[in-house]
């Protein structure tokens, strides 16, 4: 075999395991998915009402309410003293719990 049948063949089974992984990660959101609308079943059900902004300080809920991100961080910094990287991780969180869509990585 020479050196372009060897790439061909590493790359090959490279996107081979690709697949899989992402097959695999498909199945754990569908799995996710359907706890989740179990879990929104049962609180309905027993008439339970959740606030994902139930332990958030007022002044951040209002920051996020405006669609303010940054001034939410902030908020959250002098509230909690949380650091700038765990009060992002924090407002991120808050954001997708409330169906709001927090912004990507980079």
């Amino acid at each position: 075999m020479d050196a372009t049948n060897i790439i061909v063949l590493f790359l090959a089974v490279g996107i081979l395991l690709l697949f899989q992984r992402v097959s695999s990660l498909s199945a754990r959101l569908d799995r996710l998915s359907r706890l989740e609308g179990k879990i929104d079943a049962l609180l309905r059900h027993q008439a339970i009402q959740y606030d994902p902004l139930g332990d958030v300080p007022p002044q951040v809920r209002e920051a996020l309410d405006k669609g303010e991100r940054i001034l939410a961080i902030k908020l959250l910094r002098e509230a909690t003293g949380l650091g700038l990287k765990d009060a992002k991780e924090h407002v991120d969180e808050l954001q997708r719990r409330r169906g709001g869509v927090a912004p990507s990585k980079r």
